[in-house]
């Protein structure tokens, strides 16, 4: 089902309906601040699992997934002060932080060295989706595993909408992927050069 949100106010009826999906265990496509991605609630295993089946994913490779702020992030990783003052200075934006996870974050989102990747984006419909919902939402570019994301919501459509319940039309986003940085042991390490700037990193 392709349905259309404002990218600049989201409606707050759209909002619920798609809210009320998730928490139903249904999948999504939706718009970021670099291109479209799937997701599900964090807590949907199975939800989780039809991802990796969608994407043709080594289910060794986790997604990383989106919180609604840092606080809510604080909740599924443990940010040092370090950390703390990287990403307030840089989020919302497209990057994405690797970090140790907390007990609390599924297994099927960890690394084995139990890490995490979280997003926060700079995205209105994307937001209000996730502090509706009330928990994190996975986030992963919507593409097959190693094919070019899908910027274009109504080819994300004609390509996976039989196995989404619902893509989200917040108009196309020509985006690169997020910049994966980690800051494990308060060192920052760039694992993936993507949207997000990273001269700052020199700056330091």
């Amino acid at each position: 089902m392709l349905l259309h949100v404002n990218p600049d106010n989201p409606q707050g009826r759209l909002i619920d309906r798609i809210v009320e999906t998730l928490k139903q265990g249904g999948l999504i496509a939706y718009p970021t601040d670099t291109t479209y991605g799937i997701g599900c609630n964090i807590f949907n295993s199975r939800g989780i699992k039809n991802i990796y089946k969608i994407k043709q994913r080594d289910a060794r490779k986790p997604f990383s997934f989106m919180c609604a702020d840092l606080s809510d992030a604080a909740n599924y990783a443990h940010v040092s002060n370090f950390a703390f003052k990287i990403m307030k200075r840089h989020l919302p934006g497209p990057y994405t932080f690797v970090l140790e996870a907390t007990r609390i974050v599924p297994d099927s989102l960890t690394t084995r060295q139990k890490t995490v990747g979280i997003r926060i984006p700079d995205d209105e419909i994307a937001m209000a989706i996730v502090r509706e919902l009330g928990h994190p939402l996975v986030t992963t570019s919507a593409n097959l595993t190693g094919e070019t994301p899908l910027h274009d919501p109504q080819e994300i459509d004609a390509i996976m909408g039989k196995q989404l319940d619902i893509v989200i039309d917040g108009g196309i986003r020509y985006g690169d992927p997020s910049t994966v940085i980690s800051l494990i042991g308060d060192r920052i390490e760039v694992l993936r050069e993507g949207c997000g700037d990273i001269s700052w990193i020199d700056q330091l």
